[in-house]
């Protein structure tokens, strides 16, 4: 298993994974040591630099969640929303394919190891409000805003 530390417009980010895949991405505050890259992991640390620079819409690197059946389902659901878009809660609950399920995809939600590549910051409620994010809502509301600011430069 292999660690990188970046740094980004949001602040560290931290990186777990192996040949497997990529099992964790979130954000930490704070750092014991100075920021590195594992070279095995080079290869997420460029696809999220070209992510927060605008110019990677999709990303292509292994991921390997770990999680429950329910949970697994709810994140491979999320990576299909696409860049710069947004659904509600309940929306997501409907496309599982259980409407009154909303609260527990909100908790699936909630509970996703690895933040950006899975998309959950893309997920509002219904009445248009940010909802939870797991990294602090500032990060949401900014992740947001970059993928619409994006979009909107695209067309132009």
């Amino acid at each position: 298993m292999k660690t990188s530390v970046i740094n980004s417009p949001l602040g560290f980010i931290k990186i777990i994974g192996n040949e497997d895949g990529i099992f964790y991405l979130n954000f930490c505050d704070s750092l014991q040591e100075s920021p590195v890259v594992a070279t095995e992991l080079q290869n997420v640390v460029n696809q999220l630099q070209e992510y927060f620079a605008g110019s990677r819409r999709e990303f292509t690197v292994k991921i390997n969640p770990k999680g429950t059946i329910f949970q697994q389902k709810v994140w491979n659901l999320l990576q299909h929303i696409p860049y710069g878009s947004i659904l509600s809660y309940s929306q997501l609950a409907e496309q599982y394919g259980d409407p009154k399920a909303s609260r527990a995809v909100a908790s699936a939600n909630g509970k996703n190891p690895i933040l950006i590549i899975i998309p959950c910051h893309r997920i509002i409620s219904k009445d248009g409000g940010l909802g939870g994010f797991s990294a602090e809502l500032w990060r949401k509301e900014w992740l947001l805003h970059h993928e619409q600011n994006c979009q909107q430069e695209q067309l132009f």
